[in-house]
């Protein structure tokens, strides 16, 4: 067995029901923060994360691959 393959064995995926179930958690935790309090709370979430996934470089790559497909312009490609 690989050291890819341990990994991934050790780490459950996550189906349809457990995403739909984190994306309305998270949908509301945002509502309850507010819109002043929302991107601190997302900050924290993200470390909170980071720490738990316990590796640097995949949440690197967890979030590139959050900013890929956003709709609308990238932040730097904004007229202003």
């Amino acid at each position: 067995m690989t050291r890819h393959d341990l990994a991934a064995a050790a780490t459950p995926e996550l189906g349809i029901a457990g995403l739909e179930a984190v994306y309305d958690a998270l949908a509301s935790a945002i509502d309850e923060a507010g819109p002043e309090r929302s991107e601190l709370f997302l900050v924290k979430l993200a470390l909170l994360n980071a720490q738990a996934l316990g590796s640097a470089e995949a949440f690197l790559q967890h979030l590139e691959a959050a900013l890929r497909d956003l709709d609308g312009p990238a932040r730097g490609d904004r007229a202003g």
